[in-house]
């Protein structure tokens, strides 16, 4: 279904939309209008279930990126929806982009950042994802690479983030070969419904609680922080 409105999508309609299992879409980056999805099938990755390499951990323990939360949100929606090898169309426009940045100054989508450290310039954003949140439930909507394992960096983060905050769903929506390898699961659409039913309520703490939490932890115990979520993910996946 087709939506022909050309300024943003409402914040309440796309929370409402979400909460009903299905997202907006574009045909085209240029493209003003959008249309609704609602998948047949539907992937998810279990809290505890992410799978994590060990090549993929010795990354995370060697701090060679600097992770932060909501601290570039649009410029991180805007890396997902540029053109990149193999993928020239993107189904992020521009009012989608405008959309979400409305989502995100209300409190409802976040991104995570992977910033490497230049030795003559400021920290270049080089990877990264962003994603919508509503009770318990965070619906990952798309992430970019710009150097090796960052995205995988931020979805580590991520999941250790959401676990450690107390949600209960990470939404995936397509199963992709990518993230099979991390460990998602596809399942039925009425039953992801049925998981988002069961996933009412506010988690323990929002995220950036949580990251405040990880980051003082780590203080605590010397470790830098990647250390601290790679020793989370070796424990509880």
């Amino acid at each position: 279904m087709h939506s022909p409105l050309r300024n943003t999508i409402p914040v309440e309609t796309l929370l409402l939309a979400y909460r009903s299992g299905i997202f907006p879409m574009a045909d085209t980056r240029e493209d003003q209008d959008v249309f609704w999805v609602e998948p047949r099938d539907r992937a998810i990755i279990p809290l505890d279930g992410l799978k994590v390499s060990k090549s993929l951990r010795k990354v995370l323990r060697s701090g060679r990126y600097t992770i932060t939360l909501d601290a570039a949100f649009e410029e991180v929606i805007r890396a997902c929806a540029a053109p990149r090898p193999g993928h020239p169309e993107s189904w992020i426009s521009d009012r989608i982009v405008r959309s979400y940045v409305d989502l995100h100054h209300a409190g409802h989508a976040h991104s995570i950042e992977c910033w490497q450290e230049s030795k003559t310039e400021e920290p270049v954003l080089v990877g990264g994802l962003y994603g919508v949140s509503f009770d318990s439930v965070f619906c990952g909507e798309s992430m970019f690479s710009r150097a090796d394992n960052s995205s995988k960096v931020a979805l580590c983060w991520l999941v250790a983030l959401l676990r450690i905050a107390g949600f209960k769903l990470l939404d995936c929506q397509f199963m992709t070969d990518h993230l099979a390898s991390m460990g998602a699961a596809e399942m039925p659409q009425a039953d992801y419904l049925q998981l988002v039913l069961n996933a009412r309520g506010k988690p323990n703490m929002t995220l950036d609680e949580a990251f405040d939490d990880v980051v003082l932890n780590a203080k605590a115990f010397d470790y830098s922080p990647g250390q601290l979520i790679s020793q989370f993910l070796t424990q509880t996946s």
